[in-house]
């Protein structure tokens, strides 16, 4: 057996024990964890320093760098975050359902942890905070593997979260930190011992962890996100929001790689979108509507099934709504989609029909993001249909158990006639 497998099946083990533990010893956890990090920050900024040295000397995009840094600033947010995740109330032990089956016989269908969960995630070190803190405060064990690009700050943060978390009073295997590339296979493996894994990343690496283990798999592999602006838009909203949703922060799966515009209105609305955007150093690639009414680049048909990352974005002329909720659904991700329109019909008909976890009118799709939604952070968005959809909060990280309480009961005695049921909610 593997180290990493010895590790889960012993963490498998404790899960219970962590599943148990009170709201008041998971939130002094999460306060010791903020202080702790706070005390530690020169620790911490000087490991930094060394991923982001070893970033530049490799050659690392500028983009990618920023979200390498661990700053003050970046402490600040994870600090408010943790502060947020306290004040959230606790996700386990809800009573999500209360039945008399009979007299006596009572069903109760429980929220608890899922016990094990894996979690590969880029080289962000404000991610490993975050989805060690949620996993935490929603009782749940967690096996953590960060980016290579920012080990040193990581295996800092890593040890810091986790002595405050055992201090608190959380047993010893709540968390650990896989380090090495390799023990990535190795933890692919542990079918017996987690309970659920969730990779973030590119398409391709997603793609082989989905391909590569027998352990159920949470998470997208895409974030191809579309910004429709309708024939019954507002022009500067429309401005703003498309802007938003391509530049405010691009190497992120909310990003906006398609714009599709309304052909009733496109002598209005092309120019100045195409312009506004080029303005922000986008590259605009265009069909041939589009280059005919602004200056841009050939799309070709593999752009709308590209996610950039970038400051690109492929533009398309649409025949109204039902075409942009048609070529949404042939060539999304279902992550994050959005139509700018004052028609409330119009909407309504967009958000209805696009099958994706999030559907928004007259905002950025920037807002997929469990911070924004008031959920304490995220451990990432998923696109499944299964358990979770959309950013991953707290309650994306409990599932259910029931219980049953009877008093000497027997099946045999409702099979024969002797008892029946009458199934009656409880308050």
């Amino acid at each position: 057996m593997s180290d990493i497998a010895q590790v889960a099946a012993q963490m498998k083990l404790e899960s219970p024990v962590m599943a148990a533990t009170s709201l008041e010893v998971r939130n002094a956890a999460l306060a010791g964890i903020r202080e702790a990090l706070l005390s530690s920050a020169d620790e911490i900024f000087a490991a930094n320093a060394l991923d982001l040295v070893s970033a530049e000397e490799s050659g690392v995009a500028p983009a990618i760098v920023k979200r390498l840094r661990f700053d003050e600033h970046k402490l600040a947010d994870v600090c408010a975050g943790i502060q947020d995740l306290i004040s959230l109330p606790d996700p386990v032990g809800k009573t999500l359902l209360a039945r008399e089956l009979d007299e006596g016989l009572t069903l109760y269908r429980e929220s608890c942890p899922i016990g094990v969960i894996g979690v590969i995630f880029e080289a962000r070190p404000d991610a490993l905070v975050q989805i060690s803190t949620l996993c935490l405060k929603s009782g749940n064990c967690a096996v953590l593997k960060g980016g290579r690009e920012t080990a040193h700050t990581n295996k800092a943060l890593f040890q810091v979260i986790h002595a405050a978390a055992v201090e608190a009073g959380l047993p010893n295997g709540c968390l650990y930190q896989v380090e090495a590339r390799e023990e990535i296979a190795e933890l692919l493996a542990c079918d017996t011992s987690v309970d659920l894994l969730i990779p973030r990343g590119s398409n391709a690496f997603v793609r082989y962890i989905m391909d590569n283990t027998r352990i159920p798999v949470m998470g997208h592999a895409d974030g191809i996100c579309h910004v429709y602006v309708d024939r019954d838009a507002d022009l500067e909203k429309a401005l703003h929001i498309v802007v938003d949703a391509k530049t405010q922060y691009v190497a992120v799966c909310n990003a906006a790689e398609t714009l599709l515009i309304d052909r009733a209105a496109a002598d209005v609305l092309v120019a100045p979108l195409v312009k506004a955007l080029q303005d922000k150093g986008v590259e605009v690639r265009g069909t041939d509507e589009v280059r005919a009414l602004a200056d841009c680049e050939p799309a070709t048909d593999e752009d709308w099934d590209t996610e950039y990352l970038s400051l690109t974005i492929s533009v398309k002329l649409v025949d109204g709504v039902d075409e942009a909720i048609n070529h949404i659904n042939a060539h999304g991700s279902h992550h994050t989609d959005a139509i700018v329109t004052e028609n409330a019909e119009t909407a309504a008909r967009f958000m209805q029909l696009v099958d994706s976890a999030g559907v928004y009118q007259n905002c950025s799709t920037r807002f997929a993001d469990g911070f924004r939604y008031g959920f304490g952070a995220e451990v990432g968005i998923s696109t499944s249909k299964l358990h979770a959809r959309g950013p991953v909060g707290l309650d994306g990280l409990v599932t259910y158990k029931y219980k049953l309480f009877g008093d000497g009961h027997i099946v045999g005695d409702y099979a024969s006639g002797v008892r029946s049921f009458h199934f009656r909610d409880l308050a």
